[in-house]
């Protein structure tokens, strides 16, 4: 298998809104200090940091919201956030400067391009995925990030023993991902199915969105082998 697809399939559409005044002053001037710019090719996570810890990596943070907290109750790991949208971005800035969190760093860039072109093998502890866009019609399951080949890139990624847990609302989009995730041989499920409850995740946005809608939540925890 090429580990370089000729033409990927982006698992985002951009449909983002105005940044105001104070997101934008937070990418302007925060940025340079909290994010990390990436043109392209291996990235050497750890420099970018003031200490040396488990890095844990963070796909798709949204507001950031759920992450911040993370960091937070964690000041034993180094979390990297990777968003594409600004917006978000700029309102967990604001955040990380407010808090002090120094083990929070956030880049802006495709995450499945970042784990194909930027980061090594057996360089992350854990790496989360929480409340991904679910492209609910069959005709656009092939953009769910979340397939056979993005699995084995993050279990490539993953430190022997390190997690990937990952979450959604959407109950096709479970099975989709436990299916996919249990062949693949180098990910161990943690509970043989679904966790009992979503662990040290913190309730985020879209899930809370999710639950007036009356949808189950579903999390899955798997572990490099």
């Amino acid at each position: 298998m090429s580990d370089h697809p000729h033409r990927p399939i982006r698992s985002f559409v951009r449909r983002e809104g105005r940044l105001t005044a104070g997101q934008q002053r937070a990418l302007d001037d925060l940025y340079p200090r909290y994010g990390i710019d990436w043109p392209g090719g291996p990235i050497d996570v750890a420099t970018r940091f003031e200490r040396s810890a488990p890095l844990v990596l963070d796909i798709g943070f949204g507001d950031g919201e759920a992450l911040a907290e993370m960091a937070a109750a964690h000041p034993g790991r180094n979390y990297l956030g990777v968003e594409v949208y600004r917006t978000g971005t700029g309102r967990l800035l604001r955040r990380i400067e407010s808090e002090g969190l120094d083990n929070l760093r956030v880049l802006l860039a495709d995450a499945s391009e970042l784990l194909r072109d930027g980061l090594a093998s057996e360089s992350l502890a854990g790496v989360q995925l929480f409340f991904p866009d679910p492209w609910t019609k069959k005709r656009h399951h092939k953009r769910r990030i979340v397939q056979s080949e993005w699995l084995a890139r993050v279990a490539d990624r993953l430190q022997p023993g390190g997690f990937l847990h990952m979450a959604t609302d959407w109950a096709d989009y479970a099975e989709w991902m436990r299916t996919l995730a249990e062949a693949e041989p180098r990910l161990e499920n943690l509970h043989g199915g679904y966790a009992p409850d979503a662990g040290d995740r913190p309730e985020t946005r879209f899930e809370r969105r999710g639950l007036r809608k009356g949808h189950a939540v579903f999390d899955l925890v798997l572990r490099r082998i």
